[in-house]
């Protein structure tokens, strides 16, 4: 049995080996948030294209200031856009706006705040430094110079800089696809009402919204009965996709039929169980050359499994590299004790009221309560290596994707 780390290798190499390069489409500009860029981005010209003021004030000669105070004429008002003429001569200044360009012969801008200004003259009461409040022209970036490369992905700083340079359309890499099937005689739809020993199809909407977070598009299957023909079928049909991802019918039991279907499909698997807990009977393997994920039935199961293990899969096949799991360190609230020899990811909360992140477990019921992951905010990780964990000590969380 591999432990978590191991298992998401394991996904990562597997992935790679099979990763064709994805298809290409443009997408506008406002379309491509958290698409995947499929082409580099250069700068079209220097930036900023001139030497930029970062404060309301006075465009100067450092020499004529320098370490005393001064008086200076000033000849003219140069606002952001405005396009300046003339030379900033001994003596002269010309008041400047933030983001206006520096005028020939001025190598210095004063903060107004630091001025005493009439109408025709400036009082310029702090010592000035040639460069002082001026970005040079070039300093962010060159003309023809790489500003994001093939497969970053693009947030909201990387669309304003494509913006910036003129990009308003990107070549981005297609999505993959990612069906869902969950499994088991127990599950209905969400929009019926379930038996008394019946449960709706959460798994079916917490993995179609995950896998479009993750940046895929969601190919829903529905929910296979616990029999082998059904079951075959709608599992074909999910083969179709890039990636296969279904949810119960991986333990030990009776009517635990995926492993079993997809053997007879041609599967080979790379495992059928991770050191962890919640999750532990996840299985991963390839048919007919698709990634195939088989998840635990339970939802908080369903979920870490396929934050842990999925993800890195989709980003992959969509042409990026595999996203870090983020963990961060936060200070334990009160003791954890944990029996089984496993990593366990626990629903938790996390707040900063101390001023340091503190992290405090939360009461639940186990993998199938997703009352409590609705209140949780981060997972807390107790090692295998290290099941007793005392209050005030350093742990690390896993944070609920979106929460911060």
């Amino acid at each position: 049995m591999l432990s978590y780390d191991h298992a998401r290798q394991k996904v990562i190499e597997v992935a790679r080996a099979r990763r064709r390069a994805p298809a290409t489409e443009l997408a506008e500009l406002g379309q491509a948030f958290d698409r995947v860029l499929a082409h580099r981005v250069i700068a079209d010209r220097d930036y900023p294209p001139f030497d930029r003021s970062t404060r309301d004030g006075f465009a100067v000669r450092a020499q004529d200031v320098g370490a005393r105070s001064g008086t200076l004429e000033i000849i003219g008002e140069i606002k952001a856009g405005d396009t300046f003429t003339g030379v900033i001569g001994p003596g002269q200044c010309v008041q400047i706006m933030t983001g206006a360009a520096v005028p020939p012969g001025a190598d210095a801008v004063v903060m107004i705040e630091h001025t005493k200004p009439s109408k025709t003259r400036v009082v310029i009461e702090r010592a000035v430094e040639p460069g002082q409040n001026i970005v040079p022209r070039g300093s962010e970036a060159k003309a023809s110079q790489v500003l994001l490369e093939t497969a970053t992905r693009l947030g909201y700083p990387e669309l304003a800089l494509a913006a910036q340079v003129g990009e308003h359309r990107l070549q981005v890499f297609r999505r993959p696809c990612v069906a869902i099937l969950s499994t088991g005689d127990e599950v209905v739809r969400v929009d019926e009402i379930p038996g008394p020993f019946q449960v709706r199809n959460s798994n079916g909407v917490s993995l179609g919204v995950l896998t479009a977070l993750a940046g895929a598009e969601p190919v829903p299957l529905g929910n296979a009965p616990d029999r082998a023909g059904p079951l075959r079928g709608l599992t074909e049909r999910g083969l179709e996709a890039d990636v296969l991802v279904l949810s119960g019918g991986v333990s030990m039991g009776k009517y635990d039929l995926v492993e079993m279907v997809l053997r007879e499909l041609g599967a080979e698997f790379f495992f059928d169980a991770v050191a962890i807990r919640p999750g532990r009977p996840t299985v991963f393997g390839t048919c007919r050359d698709k990634l195939v994920f088989g998840l635990p039935g339970n939802p908080v199961s369903t979920m870490v499994t396929f934050e842990l293990f999925v993800l890195p899969a989709i980003d992959i096949l969509g042409g990026a590299a595999p996203r870090p799991l983020p963990f961060f360190r936060a200070r334990l609230a009160a003791p954890v004790s944990q029996r089984a020899p496993l990593t366990h990811f626990l629903p938790a909360q996390l707040n900063w009221t101390t001023g340091e992140p503190v992290v405090s477990e939360l009461p639940w019921q186990g993998s199938g309560d997703i009352v409590t992951l609705a209140a949780a905010n981060c997972f807390l990780v107790v090692p295998q290596a290290k099941l007793e964990l005392a209050a005030g000590e350093w742990v690390d969380v896993f944070p609920r994707r979106g929460m911060f």
